[in-house]
């Protein structure tokens, strides 16, 4: 099978893990997706910017963070295989991100182009369902989660939770990114590392 054919069928698996997809649907999907490669440490999304598609990461690992007015980075979150970066509220208001998305890694993308990804879900009640459950697992379930880690936590169990969650990214960011995600120093992440 050829290296693209690969990439699209990992890109309809994941689909098909919340919903199944015709393959109608997914004949009209692929025509609103585009391969994109990008090196460790390019931006995939720009904070200030107008996006006009999302993505999903085929290989390699992207981060979603801000930045404070004294240039401190906050990553809110970290996409590896699977799963699909980009700046949705951005997207859904056709205002300006307020995060940036950066490779950590050398990734390789399939980019979906936005608005014809919202008529083909006006179009198709396959994709609309996907959406819904996506959604439910990655927006609300997980936001959920996520705050009341944050204000309940200590640090210690925040970090445990990452390991149990992110496993898989536990060896491929660097501390510093894992300590901006939990909201903690890397050096009191390090304390926390020593005394496990």
């Amino acid at each position: 099978m050829h290296f693209d054919e690969n990439v699209f069928l990992s890109l309809r698996e994941s689909l098909e893990g919340y919903s199944p997809i015709s393959d109608d649907t997914w004949l009209e999907f692929k025509k609103i997706s585009k391969l994109r490669s990008l090196t460790k440490k390019s931006l995939l999304y720009k904070v200030g910017d107008v996006p006009s598609s999302f993505s999903y990461v085929y290989s390699g690992l992207v981060r979603c963070f801000s930045c404070d007015a004294k240039g401190n980075e906050y990553n809110k979150n970290f996409f590896d295989e699977g799963k699909f970066p980009g700046a949705m509220t951005a997207l859904l208001t056709s205002t300006p991100s307020a995060f940036t998305f950066e490779a950590v890694e050398d990734t390789f993308i399939i980019e979906i182009d936005f608005p014809a990804y919202r008529q083909l879900m006006i179009d198709k009640d396959d994709l609309k369902l996907f959406q819904i459950y996506y959604l439910e697992e990655n927006w609300l379930l997980a936001k959920d989660a996520r705050e009341t880690e944050i204000v309940q936590e200590e640090t210690t169990e925040r970090y445990l939770r990452f390991i149990n969650q992110y496993p898989s990214l536990v060896d491929r960011l660097p501390q510093y990114h894992i300590a901006s995600h939990l909201g903690i120093t890397p050096t009191q992440l390090s304390r926390i590392r020593k005394n496990m």
